[in-house]
């Protein structure tokens, strides 16, 4: 499992170490780790890049790797390669600079770039200077710098900027990224919101971002995501409270995933409910009932209007024309995937809500509930699956005017937001899925899967029916959709190229998707 703390928990924590610390400490601390990075990069011109995990941060390192070729650079020796810092004021400056002086020992040409001059960081400029680094004068000569340069460390803002970068920063940035130099973050990529991922203006995209003590949420929530590159955590010694966010790993998953017995049968393995579909949509049945089926239930039982089609796709199916009330028991419903409107599909929603199961809705159907007559009925049972617009839609069935931007944008808040008015739990789809239960202290969980082959029609339907098998097999909403999320962004990965980590390259569809499934699974719990 990997955490991220919000600002205000960083801030608190630093303090408290701070105070008990020598002063610079903490600072020599995360410098050590930050030369520590940038040495590793400059002595092996393919370090860093990492195309199943950079993003846009890893673009920069084929460049440098060929500018390294060209000027001799042999792997293995840093002597005589070129740093630039680009440093603002405050900590972070102060950070880049002590990490620049040690850089400058070992034999480095370190050119700073003061974004602040009146507001450097004293005492990290001094270091520099006293190791032989240099300051450049004026705008033209840094950007010329970085045309040169075999790394850019970005110092420019930390954790503590808001609102984007200034006007001042930015025909650095320019220029650092018309030269592709590889570029390492100091704590966060400058422009990206440490809390929410926002990207309010222009941001250099990192290579590798140098996390301190902690990750923070920025890093692992789109846009922000992408511009983050490789993340390393350096650890500085904070104690840190619960994390505002979780990140699932293989391992993790593999925990919750369920396993048969020896003595299981289908009934004790879990039995989920598929209602889904209609005469115009049957497609969206067919593909929940897909994925259900390999999400580790029993047996999946389908009810409504398109039961030919799936029974004809998987007869393995126990179908009924009618709805969830006449279909049979089962330990958990997922409701609304291609379900249209009308009288029926109101009925199909409250028959499958008063089954008194775990409920999964999904798509029409949470249109659906956020026009429930009386509001929402707070239910710990409930998973609600919607993507921007249709979280827009609930949170207008609460009294809260929102967009689907703006959704988009703030998906940690919102995703919270859900869960509390409706008091269930949320998996926020998007290009970063989010995950939050209805506790307003417990950590939102961030799925690091997934590929954007995944927005694809019909993508929805098959989380849906993966996310149900598993809540019928037992497993808590949360971890329910947690594990869907990740087994669904892996098997995204797989079916466009192959390969789990994400290097392939071709389009697929949700029975693409929803074939490789099993192949997920495998690659989870090998």
């Amino acid at each position: 499992m990997r955490y991220a703390h919000t600002v205000e928990q960083v801030r608190a924590a630093e303090a408290a170490l701070m105070a008990r610390l020598p002063e610079g400490t903490l600072m020599r601390r995360a410098a050590a780790g930050l030369a520590a990075t940038c040495l590793e990069l400059l002595a092996d011109p393919g370090a860093g890049a990492d195309p199943g995990e950079g993003g846009p941060g890893a673009g920069g390192a084929p460049a440098a790797a060929g500018r390294d070729a060209r000027r001799g650079h042999r792997r293995g020796g840093v002597y005589g390669r070129r740093v630039v810092v680009l440093a603002g004021s405050g900590d972070n400056g102060g950070d880049a600079l002590f990490a620049g002086a040690r850089l400058a020992a070992r034999g480095v040409r370190v050119s700073a770039v003061l974004l602040a001059p009146e507001r450097t960081h004293a005492a990290g400029l001094a270091a520099l200077l006293a190791a032989g680094g240099a300051v450049v004068p004026a705008r033209a000569e840094g950007e010329r710098e970085l045309g040169r340069a075999d790394l850019v460390l970005d110092g420019i803002v930390g954790i503590g900027g808001r609102g984007g970068l200034r006007e001042s920063a930015l025909p650095y940035v320019r220029a650092a990224r018309r030269a592709g130099v590889r570029v390492v973050a100091v704590d966060l990529p400058s422009g990206v919101d440490p809390d929410t991922g926002e990207v309010p203006g222009e941001a250099l995209a990192a290579t590798v971002t140098v996390a301190f003590g902690t990750h923070k949420p920025g890093l692992f929530v789109d846009p922000g995501a992408g511009y983050a590159g490789v993340v390393r955590l350096v650890g500085i010694g904070l104690d840190l409270p619960a994390p505002a966010v979780e990140v699932l790993q293989h391992a993790d998953v593999a925990a919750l995933l369920p396993r048969p017995a020896a003595e299981s049968d289908k009934y004790r393995r879990g039995v989920v409910g598929v209602a889904a579909g209609s005469e115009r949509y049957p497609g969206a049945a067919v593909l929940a009932v897909s994925a259900a089926l390999r999400g580790g239930a029993g047996a999946v039982r389908y009810a409504g209007t398109a039961a030919r089609e799936v029974v004809r796709a998987h007869p393995e199916t126990l179908v009924s024309d009618g709805g969830p009330k006449a279909a049979g028991r089962v330990q958990a419903w997922v409701v609304g995937p291609g379900l249209a409107d009308g009288d029926q599909a109101v009925r199909t929603l409250e028959e499958a809500l008063a089954a008194g199961v775990p409920t999964l809705v999904d798509a029409d159907g949470l249109r659906l509930l956020a026009r429930r007559p009386g509001g929402p009925v707070p239910d710990g049972r409930l998973l609600l699956t919607p993507h921007a617009g249709e979280a827009a839609a609930l949170l207008a069935g609460v009294g809260v005017a929102v967009t689907s931007a703006q959704v988009e944008a703030e998906r940690l808040r919102y995703a919270r937001l859900i869960a509390g008015r409706y008091g269930c739990t949320v998996l926020l789809k998007g290009s970063t899925t989010v995950i939050a239960g209805p506790d307003p202290a417990a950590p939102v969980r961030v799925n690091p899967t997934g590929t954007p082959w995944l927005a694809t029609a019909g993508s929805g339907d098959v989380l849906s029916g993966l996310a149900g098998a598993l809540l019928a097999s037992g497993l808590a909403p949360l971890d329910a959709a947690s594990a869907a999320a990740y087994l669904h962004g892996l098997a995204g990965r797989i079916a466009a190229g192959g390969d789990p980590a994400g290097g392939g390259y071709a389009p697929v569809t949700a029975s693409d998707v929803a074939a490789a499934l099993p192949a997920a699974w495998r690659n989870v719990t090998v």
